[in-house]
């Protein structure tokens, strides 16, 4: 395996694979497969660009041919930061073919977290679009290229400017060693509880077997027609089963540029789309939008919900709303992944988050002392299988906390494990913000703060929303004049943070409530935000 990584213990990997859940394809080897046996499907749309699976093999053929002529080759780092159009797909897979690393980002993400993956990946190369939803690539990728030196090339899909235009490094297609299946196929990152997102390890054999064993859980066919409308990047509309598992299944895959019913309804519509996936805020916009549609939505027969907990009246509101079932998804791009399943009573489908995908996924529910918990006591969720990483790259010391010395995978999550096996999730230890799905860490928001000059200290806390679930308050103690909500949003975004992560709120108090040994108590601190901004009657 790639240095720096942790890779399963061997007793461990040779039971996975006498299993059969690693059974030694590649991703470069998925493709090529599915070119022969699907040739002339279409594989992939994209605003005007429709792709059998021929042209897409022949594509990252061509791609991954071009990269090597530019110096880009097996292991070596590449930050992918693409939204939902072709190129993406074909970016991934001639790295897959050539045996690079693909370090997945999303179109969210600005100079903050992409700088600090350019560096810690050591990248040779970085991906983007020329612009997206109104912000432009090009200007992120010029810090990028001056503050990464390892960053040798700059691909550009669309108008590159100064940089390399990705139509052009297509070359004749050529030979590549396959890789071997037990080491990294990509990188996925973290939703992260402190600092920058940690890069996650993912080989062919994992997350293949990930793939699909969700494809056939979720009974995907060739027939299927899946709406990415969620950046696919992110492992929920990558895998789960997403679309590397409607592509496993020989199935079309479309992508969505944006996740707004404007976008998303027509392209249901036109494309007959069979199966999507939402977080909760974009399942509830849908809802409530497909009420007065003009778009013909009677095609649509699943829509999966995952990234946060649907609330159970919500659930109930799908079928009569959108006319298709609902299926309710929980996991990790770590690894484990729960999913309700057809056929099962209506109750786990509206309540549970459902169940994990593999007889092998081990699952313990703990109080604060480790020990293990009856079934339906809410407790910290401890995983580890097949899918589930033994260890994040090049991060020690955060490792040793991660995870248990057995090779547990502590998540964070509290849920609660109900007979059946299906999981409901009930919170976080972590002191993480689930922004309607978008992961926020508390402490990478804080430490941008306190470097305002009128800020003394920060505290970042989540407060409840009726549509995000959660929203993210700073509240901020200020060094003399306090700086004004404006000042400290514009602050952050000069610093290059994602826009999710600008806090909704901003709250200038005099000092913070502390626990016994000083340090400031949040759990304090969210019940006098919900106290102050609870609604007066």
């Amino acid at each position: 395996m790639l240095p720096h990584c942790t890779p399963w213990p061997a007793d461990v990997a040779a039971r996975h694979r006498a299993a059969g859940h690693w059974r030694g394809e590649t991703f470069g080897a998925l493709l090529t497969r599915l070119a022969a046996e699907q040739a002339d499907r279409v594989a992939v749309v994209s605003g005007s660009v429709r792709r059998t699976y021929r042209e897409l093999d022949e594509r990252a053929s061509g791609l991954a041919a071009g990269l090597a002529a530019l110096g880009v080759r097996p292991r070596d780092r590449v930050v992918v930061q693409l939204p939902n159009i072709a190129a993406f797909l074909e970016t991934t897979f001639a790295l897959f073919r050539l045996g690079a690393i693909p370090v997945f980002t999303l179109p969210a993400h600005r100079s903050s977290e992409i700088v600090h993956l350019a560096r810690h990946s050591e990248a040779v190369a970085y991906v983007v679009a020329d612009q997206h939803d109104g912000f432009d690539y090009r200007t992120l990728a010029r810090q990028v290229r001056d503050e990464a030196p390892s960053v040798r090339h700059v691909l550009v899909a669309g108008d590159a400017q100064e940089f390399t235009a990705l139509a052009d490094v297509h070359a004749d297609g050529a030979d590549f060693a396959d890789s071997d299946p037990s080491d990294v196929a990509l990188f996925q990152l973290s939703g992260g509880t402190t600092g920058t997102p940690k890069m996650i390890p993912r080989t062919h054999d994992d997350y293949l077997y990930s793939i699909r064993a969700s494809a056939e859980i979720c009974g995907l066919t060739p027939d299927t027609v899946y709406l990415a409308a969620l950046p696919a990047a992110h492992n929920f509309p990558m895998s789960s089963p997403g679309v590397f598992g409607v592509l496993h299944a020989g199935g079309r895959v479309v992508m969505a540029p944006r996740p707004a019913p404007s976008a998303a309804f027509p392209l249901i519509e036109a494309e007959g789309v069979t199966l999507t996936g939402l977080v909760p805020p974009l399942a509830l916009l849908w809802m409530e939008t497909a009420r007065t549609t003009r778009h013909d939505l009677s095609s649509l027969r699943v829509l999966q919900v995952g990234g946060a907990r649907f609330a159970d009246a919500a659930a109930a509101r799908v079928r009569d709303a959108l006319g298709c079932d609902l299926q309710q998804v929980y996991g990790m791009a770590e690894g484990l992944v729960c999913y309700t399943r057809a056929g099962e009573p209506e109750v786990f489908h509206l309540t549970t988050q459902g169940r994990p995908i593999s007889p092998d996924d081990e699952i313990r529910v703990v109080d604060p002392d480790g020990s293990e918990l009856p079934p339906g006591e809410p407790g910290e969720l401890l995983t580890r299988g097949p899918y589930t990483i033994r260890g994040y790259y090049r991060a020690d010391e955060h490792n040793a906390v991660a995870f248990t010395p057995d090779g547990f995978y502590r998540t964070g999550d509290v849920v609660r494990r109900l007979p059946s096996g299906h999981l409901v999730v009930e919170g976080r230890v972590k002191d993480q913000i689930n922004r309607g799905g978008e992961k926020v860490a508390a402490e990478e928001v804080e430490n941008h703060l306190l470097t305002h000059p009128g800020v003394r200290d920060a505290a970042v806390v989540a407060v409840p929303d009726r549509f995000l679930g959660e929203r993210t308050c700073a509240v901020v103690v200020p060094r003399g004049d306090p700086p004004t909500p404006a000042d400290l949003r514009a602050h952050l975004r000069d610093r290059g943070l994602a826009p999710y992560k600008i806090p909704d709120r901003v709250e200038i108090v005099d000092e913070f409530p502390v626990t016994g040994v000083g340090k400031i108590s949040k759990r304090e601190l969210r019940r006098a935000l919900a106290a102050r901004l609870a609604p007066t009657r």
